[in-house]
């Protein structure tokens, strides 16, 4: 309203409202300069109000105006909320980047040019033990004490990865970490690290395999070339000929069952999953395993003054148990190696219990308890390994091949069962198998 009071003076004074110099001309001229004055004042304030509102910027109190602040002040307001969509776009796009990097199965480390962590992901922070939120701009080399990582950091040579030892590793359960510095922006660093446990593990165990089938290949074709070299040179007797060819025919058969074992693996690895077709008794595979475990006993100790303890469940029992969907020859295979192996690794006299035991979720569990010498910690996790051997020379002593283990591994796989191995050096091991309940019908609950 101030344009009209303004407006109403400039009529008094100009036009004699007031009677000041009526019809001369220097009333005239101060109305005219009063009004300008007044129009100046007016168009200043409403230029305030603008400013005052660019200074706070809350879009949420424009001033409602006309003329040409009142145009500036909606430019001014547009431009205002056009920023702040670019920049809520940018954070929303920045929010998307670091949940990818979050959800990442490798470790992300953002570094300044100083080294200090400007931003981490939980499974960097899982890797290395740091804490997401306090170690913000703390240095990577006090967070991060390893001796290979300060020298490859101090180097500046970032062209390769350095491999270092997973916070939690331990002799039992190994944890290697890859870590790779990459340099980008105003001297930044990124960090990516990845878990390589099992790429290393994978790559030991295809070493060990490779000398392993070159080791037990080639010492029994070494004896046999060394025993047909004495039979065709050296006049032997016959007594002497013919133990030589016992000592042949045993080298030919443990040769023999190498190759038998690595084609069983190599079917099982390459031939379909069982359906759940062919059902088989759960008493007659534990049956025929007890045959088989008990006809082994008396083999291994037929000259010495003991023999084992060997218990199995009553044969009353296992009637109730109902069948095992499954290949019956892989099944029998997995249990009987598992029977086998704790006869053969527990000394004359010691006692072996095998147990069939019905679980309240509907799964079944098949164990073998032995009393033999154990296993370290370390060992446990490599056993189901191709010719992973604790004890070569015990192994060869009772006629294992080192491939049992693997092929149990492989035929409870392809069953849906699992393998749990636990062992005390000195007191024994306990191996267990789990079947889940969509493979078993006819349990009595």
């Amino acid at each position: 309203m101030l344009w009209r009071i303004t407006y109403f003076l400039l009529w008094q004074i100009a036009g004699g409202g007031l009677g000041w110099w009526e019809g001369g001309p220097w009333g005239a001229a101060l109305g005219a300069a009063l009004a300008g004055w007044a129009w100046f004042v007016w168009d200043l304030l409403r230029g305030a109000r603008v400013l005052r509102w660019l200074r706070t910027g809350d879009l949420s109190d424009v001033p409602a105006m006309r003329g040409i602040w009142g145009e500036a002040a909606d430019r001014a307001r547009r431009l205002l909320r056009r920023q702040e969509a670019l920049v809520r776009d940018s954070q929303d796009r920045l929010q998307e980047i670091l949940a990818a990097l979050q959800a990442s199965p490798n470790g992300v480390v953002l570094l300044d040019a100083q080294g200090r962590i400007e931003w981490c992901n939980q499974m960097a922070a899982s890797q290395f033990g740091f804490d997401a939120q306090r170690d913000v701009m703390q240095s990577i080399g006090n967070l991060l004490r390893n001796p290979e990582f300060t020298a490859y950091f101090a180097a500046k040579d970032f062209s390769s990865d350095v491999v270092l030892e997973g916070r939690m590793s331990t002799p039992s359960r190994p944890m290697r970490i890859s870590v790779h510095l990459h340099p980008y922006g105003d001297g930044r660093t990124l960090l990516l690290s990845r878990d390589v446990t099992a790429l290393e593990q994978a790559d030991a165990m295809r070493r060990d395999f490779v000398a392993n089938v070159s080791h037990e290949i080639r010492t029994p074709l070494t004896v046999l070339t060394g025993f047909v070299e004495t039979l065709q040179t050296l006049p032997l007797s016959a007594d002497e000929r013919s133990r030589y060819l016992g000592m042949m025919a045993q080298q030919a058969l443990r040769m023999q069952s190498v190759v038998q074992d690595l084609l069983t693996l190599s079917r099982l690895e390459g031939s379909p999953l069982p359906g759940m077709a062919e059902w088989t008794p759960v008493q007659s595979l534990i049956q025929r395993c007890e045959d088989e475990g008990r006809a082994l006993s008396v083999l291994l100790t037929q000259n010495q003054q003991r023999t084992h303890e060997i218990r199995f469940p009553a044969v009353e029992v296992l009637r109730s148990e109902g069948e095992i969907a499954g290949v019956p020859a892989e099944l029998q295979s997995a249990l009987s190696n598992l029977v086998n192996n704790a006869v053969r690794y527990t000394p004359a006299g010691g006692s072996i219990a095998v147990v069939w035991e019905r679980k309240e979720d509907g799964c079944a569990v098949f164990s073998v308890q032995d009393t033999g010498p154990g296993i370290a910690p370390e060992h446990i996790p490599r056993l189901t390994e191709r010719f992973y051997r604790v004890d070569r020379s015990r192994s060869r002593e009772t006629g294992g091949t080192g491939l049992g283990l693997a092929i149990v591994k492989h035929v409870l796989q392809r069953h849906g069962a699992t393998l749990d191995i636990s062992s005390t050096l000195g007191k024994g091991s306990v191996f267990s198998v789990t079947f889940p309940a969509n493979r078993l019908r006819g349990f009595v609950l």
